[in-house]
C-alpha cells in the first residue's frame, strides 16, 4: 500500500509534540515547579537587562583602547582576526581577540557608536545570570537559582563590567558556562558535557589567556574523584576534554605563531613579537611575580622618568609593588572591598555549611559536588588575585561574582531547609548578621553617600539574623517574612552601589564601581591610597583634587581629576569633558577632559584618550585615503582617540604605553620614506618606553621633532611627515 498525501506522517506528529513540549518547558519550566517560578526568572532577566541598559551611552567609547580595535575589526577582517588596534594592522591589543569579536560584528552590522559597542556586553551579563540560574536550579530549589541570579546582577563590579568593553564580561560568562557544563557531566558522566566545558575554557583562553585556567585544577580534581563512572573512563574523559580545550584555544595561537611576521601585525604587549611570550610573560607569570617587562611599574623605568608619589618600582616584594598591597585581606581592603566583597564572607561561611550538611553523602552526590565546584573556583581565583604582585585592577574581581552568587543561593536555601536543626538556624542567622556588619563597614568607607543606609542595614540585618537564629521555632509565614527581611538587608548595600554605578558613565583604562569617591586608585599607586574627590567620598564632580601625586607624573602635572577620578562620563563618544564640561589642554596632542581621564592626563594619554577637536579631525581626514596611516601617535589610548574621531587608521607607536619595540626607528623612517604616514601626533612627553621595555618611541619622537615642521591647531601639535625636512 502506498502512502497518499492525505495521510499524516507519524514522524511529523512526534516532532510537533516535541516542539510543544519544548515550548511548554521554556514558558512553564519544570512540571513540578510552582507557577511563579518561570515568571520570576523572566522578571529577573528583564530587570537585569533594563538596569544594565540604563544610561549606557554615558560611557561613550568606554575604554577607547578596545573600542579602537573594535572599530578596526569592523573595517578589516584581518584586523578582526588578529585583534589589531587599527585597520592597517600595525599592532594588536595586548590580549587575544575573542572579546572583541562580538563587539566588532555589532559595529560592522549597525555602525560605530557607544550602544553598538556596549550592548553585546549587556547581553553577556544577562546571559551569565541565566546560566547561573540554570546551574544552581538543576540541583537546588528555584529560590536558590533566583537568589544566585539576583546576587550576581546586584554585585557592583558586575554592574560595572557588564556595561564596559574590557574582556572580563565575556570571561565571566564563559567561566560560568564551564562550571555549568562540569556539573552537568557530574550528574551522569556524559562525555559531551565535559567536551563542552573544554570548548568554553578554550574560548575563555582566547579572551584573557591564562586567567581562564585558574578554575581548571579544582574542577578537574572534582571530576576525577566524584564522577559516577569508572576511574579509567573519568581519566579518559578528562584527557578528551583537555584535547578539545587545546584545539579550541590553540587554533588561533597556532595561526598567529605560524603566520609570517612580515605580513601580520606586531603582537602588542610582547617585546619580541610573540603571542606565546605575551601569554606566559606579560599576561602570565609576570602577573604573579610582578616582573612584567614593558608594563607601567614593571621592570626598570627609563632614566629621568618618575612614578607617581606612593607608587613603588617593579614587582611584588614587600606587598605588591605599584599595584596595591598583596595578602589574604586584599579582597576586603579599601581598594577592592566595595567592588566584590559584600557577600564574600557569607559565601565562605555558606560553603563550609554546605559541605558540613553534605559531608556524609556518597562520592557521587551532586549537591556536594556543586559546593565543591563553585567553592573551588572561588578559592582558587581569590587566592591568586590576593597574592599576585603584578598588574591588578579592581574590576578583575568580576570573575569572582558568579562563584559568590552561586554559593550564597545554594547555601542559604540548604540552611533554610535544615532550619529545624539548631546549628543550621544559628548558621543562617550568623550569615545574615555578619553580612549586615560587613556592609556597615563598607558603607562607612563612603560616609557621605546615603549615610542612613548603613544604619538601616545594620539594624535590619541584626534583627533579621536574630529572628533567623530562631527560625526553627517560628511558623512558616513568619519565618519567610524574617528571611525576606534578611535578604533585603544583605543586598541593600551592594544594590545601592550598583545603582550608583549604573547611573554613572565610566571611561578609560581603570574603572571602579560604586558612588563618587569610592574609586581608590586601582592601578599604579594603588598601594599609595590615592583618592579622588578632594579626599571626601561622595564629593561633587569637578571639585576634587588628588590627595597625592601629580608632581612626579610622567609628562607633567596630573591635571585636575574630578570627584569620580578615572571613571567620569564622557560628553560624547570618544571625548571627555573638563570642569563644567569645558575641555582643557593635555599632553598628547589633544585636549584632556578631567571628567574622563584623571590620571591619564598626566601620563601622556596612557590611561584614557584625548578629546579631538573638529579642526584636528578634519586635518587628519584630508587626503587620508592616500596613506596607510593618516597619523601615528605614541601610545594606544592617544592613537585610539584620533582613530575613533576620524575612523581612519592611526598607528599606535609602542603599543599601549609606548613600551613595545614596534615600530623600530628604522622601520618608522622607512614608512615615512615610502609615504605611508602623513602626520605624527606630538606626545607631550608622556609615557614612552616605560617598564624596562625596548621601545623606540622616544627615539622616533626625537627624530620627528628634529626633522619635520610643526602644525599647531589650538593645543594640539602635529608634525607633517610629508613636508620637506627642516
Amino acid at each position: 500500500m502506498t502512502t497518499t498525501s492525505a495521510q499524516a506522517d507519524p514522524r511529523e506528529g512526534v516532532a510537533a509534540a516535541g516542539r510543544r513540549v519544548a515550548r511548554s518547558r521554556l514558558w512553564r519550566g519544570r512540571p513540578d515547579d510552582p507557577a511563579w517560578v518561570r515568571p520570576a526568572l523572566f522578571a529577573l532577566l528583564a530587570l537585569t537587562f533594563a538596569g544594565y541598559l540604563w544610561n549606557l551611552s554615558a560611557s561613550g567609547y568606554a575604554n577607547s583602547f578596545y573600542s579602537a580595535a573594535v572599530q578596526a575589526g569592523s573595517r578589516s577582517w584581518k584586523a578582526f582576526f588578529f585583534g589589531s588596534l587599527d585597520a592597517a594592522n600595525a599592532i594588536t591589543v595586548d590580549k587575544p581577540p575573542a572579546a572583541l569579536w562580538p563587539m566588532a560584528l555589532s559595529v560592522r552590522l549597525f555602525g560605530l557608536g557607544s550602544w553598538q559597542i556596549l550592548l553585546p556586553e549587556v547581553l553577556m551579563g544577562v546571559g551569565t545570570v541565566a546560566v547561573l540560574y540554570a546551574a544552581v536550579r538543576r540541583r537546588f530549589s528555584p529560590a536558590a537559582g533566583l537568589i544566585s541570579g539576583a546576587v550576581l546582577a546586584l554585585t557592583p563590579v558586575a554592574a560595572l563590567m557588564f556595561r564596559f568593553n574590557n574582556p572580563d564580561a565575556l570571561l565571566a560568562l564563559l567561566m560560568t558556562v564551564t562550571v555549568y557544563c562540569v556539573l552537568r557531566a557530574l550528574e551522569d558522566a556524559r562525555t559531551k558535557w565535559l567536551v563542552w566545558a573544554g570548548v568554553a575554557i578554550g574560548f575563555a583562553f582566547l579572551t584573557k589567556t591564562l586567567q581562564a585556567f585558574l578554575i581548571l585544577p579544582p574542577l578537574a580534581v572534582l571530576y576525577a574523584v566524584c564522577a559516577p563512572t569508572t576511574v579509567r573512563r573519568r581519566l579518559g574523559q578528562l584527557a578528551l576534554s583537555t584535547g578539545v580545550l587545546t584545539v579550541c584555544g590553540g587554533w588561533w595561537v597556532a595561526a598567529v605563531e605560524l603566520w609570517p611576521k612580515s605580513s601580520r601585525p606586531y603582537i602588542g604587549g610582547s617585546q619580541h613579537n610573540s603571542f606565546l611570550e605575551l601569554t606566559f610573560g606579560y599576561n602570565g607569570l609576570g602577573r604573579i611575580s610582578g616582573d612584567e617587562t614593558g608594563s607601567v611599574g614593571g621592570g626598570a623605568m627609563p632614566r629621568g622618568m618618575e612614578l607617581p608619589a606612593g607608587m613603588k618600582q617593579g614587582g611584588g616584594g614587600g606587598g605588591g609593588g605599584g599595584w596595591g598591597a598583596t595578602g589574604i585581606g586584599r579582597m576586603f581592603n579599601s581598594e577592592i572591598g566595595s567592588q566584590i566583597s559584600w557577600l564574600l564572607p557569607a559565601a565562605l561561611l555558606l560553603l563550609i555549611a554546605g559541605l558540613v550538611i553534605t559531608w556524609r553523602a556518597g562520592r557521587t552526590d551532586t549537591a556536594r559536588a556543586a559546593f565543591l565546584a563553585w567553592g573551588g573556583a572561588l578559592l582558587m581565583t581569590a587566592v591568586i588575585f590576593s597574592f599576585m604582585a603584578g598588574i591588578f585592577h579592581q574590576y578583575y574581581t568580576v570573575a569572582l561574582a558568579p562563584y559568590i552568587a552561586a554559593l550564597v543561593g545554594m547555601g542559604v536555601t540548604v540552611l533554610w531547609e535544615e532550619r529545624s536543626r539548631v546549628w543550621a538556624a544559628l548558621g543562617l542567622g550568623a550569615t545574615v548578621a555578619g553580612t549586615a556588619l560587613w556592609s556597615y563597614v563598607l558603607l562607612g568607607r563612603t560616609p557621605d553617600y546615603l549615610p542612613w543606609l548603613r544604619w538601616a542595614v545594620l539594624v535590619g540585618g541584626l534583627l533579621a539574623g536574630a529572628g533567623l537564629a530562631c527560625a526553627g521555632r517560628l511558623n512558616r509565614g513568619v519565618a519567610l517574612g524574617v528571611a525576606g527581611a534578611g535578604l533585603v538587608a544583605a543586598l541593600a548595600g551592594p544594590s545601592a552601589y550598583s545603582v550608583s554605578t549604573l547611573d554613572t558613565g565610566h571611561t578609560g583604562s581603570i574603572v571602579t564601581a560604586g558612588p563618587t569617591g569610592t574609586g581608590m586608585m586601582g592601578g599604579p599607586g594603588g598601594g599609595g591610597r590615592m583618592r579622588f574627590g578632594g579626599g571626601r567620598p561622595g564629593g561633587a564632580a569637578g571639585q576634587g583634587q588628588p590627595t597625592q601625586g601629580g608632581q612626579g607624573m610622567p609628562g607633567g602635572a596630573m591635571g585636575a581629576p574630578t570627584g569620580r577620578g578615572w571613571n567620569q562620563p564622557q560628553g560624547q563618544p570618544g571625548q571627555a569633558q573638563g570642569r563644567n564640561g569645558a575641555a582643557r589642554p593635555m599632553p598628547g596632542g589633544g585636549e584632556r577632559g578631567g571628567a574622563g581621564g584623571g590620571m591619564g592626563a598626566g601620563m601622556g594619554g596612557l590611561l584614557d584618550g584625548a578629546k579631538v577637536s573638529a579642526q584636528a579631525g578634519a586635518l587628519l581626514k584630508k587626503d587620508a585615503a592616500r596613506y596607510t596611516w593618516p597619523a601615528a601617535a605614541i601610545g594606544s589610548q592617544n592613537a585610539a582617540s584620533y582613530q575613533l574621531a576620524t575612523q581612519e587608521p592611526v598607528m599606535a607607536v609602542g603599543g599601549f604605553n609606548g613600551s613595545d619595540p614596534s615600530p623600530t626607528l628604522a622601520q618608522f623612517k622607512k614608512y615615512v620614506a615610502d609615504g605611508k604616514i602623513h602626520y605624527f601626533i606630538a606626545s607631550g612627553g608622556g609615557m614612552m618606553g616605560g617598564g624596562g621595555g625596548q621601545a623606540s618611541g622616544s627615539a622616533i619622537s626625537s627624530w620627528v621633532e628634529a626633522t619635520f615642521p610643526k602644525v599647531t591647531l589650538g593645543t594640539a601639535t602635529f608634525y607633517d611627515l610629508t613636508s620637506s625636512a627642516k
